[in-house]
């Protein structure tokens, strides 16, 4: 059951509630996010503390080092926020001023060492309401901004699985195909976390279309649906097709369909899924392997089966002039699939003798 209404009236109450409180509450609940990272980073030893900063990957320690600037703390905010507010030269557009003290302003326009504001602070340390106020109150440009690791407010509360958040950024208008620095999309984030309510905020039918992000690949080549195909996710990747992603596109680096992936992955409901859907059973890799040349290489004879039945073409060669047959390697269940006496074209027999 579709429950998009009670997160939107969920996000609106939210949103009223800290408006009727007045931003001082606000206020209070940022100094609150940050004397709690100031308790924590006092436990640490300073060598700790630098570890923490070591960040790898997008997805993984990022989190731990509660993105970690002590340039932001609970103490004397106005003149240590001075040498990080967003200025005007590299962003244009700043929060409506009116009625908010200078110290307000400059909170509301700083940014940590690690280039995070305090929207993506808000979503990191999940303080849902102050997030929604701010979504409410920031133009487009700043709700966009990247962090020294190129994520969104967008993607951080799609990795931290805020469909409520996620909902009130994509209804602002959010930029949906800004990418980290894996390239991911928050839509690419979405589907290798299987946060399934949140891809579902990301794909709405009252979005701008689609097809861009559904098309658009991360640095390993990746689109969208690849990535879903990786993590066995058929919910996804029946969520993508029916927002009209392409079912036959080929992943940058091997030229690899989502075929090919889930016959390498021995994954044969989603072979069955995917043939059923109009899946291209002989599309090649850029090293010429069809599906069938991966399955009967893999030894894998129920999918070499599936996917002679549904026309798979047995002559075809790869690059190294290998057809599937060649690398059979002895396997008599998928040697039976090549009978010695047929003459065939297009995977079907057309004399018999």
């Amino acid at each position: 059951m579709d429950n998009r209404g009670d997160r939107k009236k969920e996000a609106d109450d939210a949103s009223e509630e800290i408006c009727d409180s007045g931003f001082d509450s606000v206020l209070d609940s940022f100094r609150s996010i940050n004397q709690e990272y100031h308790r924590n980073i006092k436990k640490q030893s300073p060598e700790e503390a630098d570890d923490g900063d070591k960040i790898d990957s997008v997805t993984e320690d990022r989190l731990d080092s509660s993105y970690g600037s002590s340039s932001i703390s609970s103490e004397n905010l106005s003149d240590i926020l001075q040498s990080c507010k967003i200025t005007e030269v590299k962003y244009s557009k700043r929060p409506e001023t009116e009625g908010f003290t200078q110290e307000e302003i400059e909170i509301l326009t700083s940014i940590s060492d690690d280039g995070d504001t305090i929207l993506h602070l808000a979503i990191i340390h999940e303080e849902q309401q102050f997030a929604l106020y701010l979504i409410s109150l920031f133009p487009k440009d700043v709700l966009d901004m990247q962090n020294d690791l190129y994520q969104t407010p967008l993607h951080l509360a799609t990795y931290l699985n805020q469909p409520v958040v996620v909902q009130a950024l994509v209804e602002k208008k959010a930029c949906l195909e800004l990418q980290d620095q894996d390239g991911n999309t928050p839509l690419h984030v979405a589907c290798a976390q299987g946060y399934l309510e949140c891809a579902n905020e990301l794909t709405r039918e009252n979005v701008a279309p689609q097809s861009n992000v559904l098309k658009m690949q991360n640095w390993r080549g990746m689109t969208c649906m690849h990535v879903a195909a990786l993590q066995g996710n058929h919910q996804f990747i029946e969520l993508l097709m029916r927002k009209k992603a392409n079912i036959n596109a080929q992943e940058g680096t091997s030229g690899k369909t989502l075929l090919h992936l889930a016959v390498e992955l021995h994954d044969q409901s989603l072979v069955s899924l995917l043939l059923k859907k109009g899946a291209k059973v002989d599309m090649v890799m850029y090293n010429g392997c069809t599906p069938l040349h991966l399955a009967v290489g893999r030894q894998d004879a129920n999918i070499a089966n599936l996917l002679c039945q549904s026309g798979a073409d047995k002559l075809l060669r790869n690059m190294e002039g290998e057809t599937a047959q060649d690398l059979a390697d002895g396997n008599d269940d998928i040697l039976a699939l090549f009978p010695f006496d047929d003459i065939q074209i297009s995977g079907r027999s057309v004399v018999n003798f």
